[in-house]
């Protein structure tokens, strides 16, 4: 079980740190999206965030559904560490 545990706990994170990048690379407008490596953040990353997209949809050109996404990883993150071995 503590293994298990282990292994959600790093992929939160890893998931994380992938979003954290997937945000701060759309502060660059000539990043071209079909490229790899960005092709490949973009099918990793979009999926979980269209989750938050559909409920938060674009206010003012800003897109404010990252936060959501965060608050909820980080969420799930801190109850698998709250999980006793």
């Amino acid at each position: 079980m503590s293994l298990l545990i282990t292994t959600l706990v790093t992929f939160v994170t890893f998931y994380s740190y992938l979003l954290i990048i997937r945000v701060l690379l759309t502060w660059f407008p000539t990043i071209n999206w079909y490229n790899q490596p960005f092709a490949a953040l973009a099918q990793i990353t979009d999926p979980y965030l269209n989750l938050f997209r559909s409920i938060i949809p674009p206010l003012g050109g800003m897109d404010f559904s990252p936060i959501l996404a965060f608050l909820v990883l980080n969420l799930a993150g801190g109850f698998l560490r709250a999980i006793p071995y």
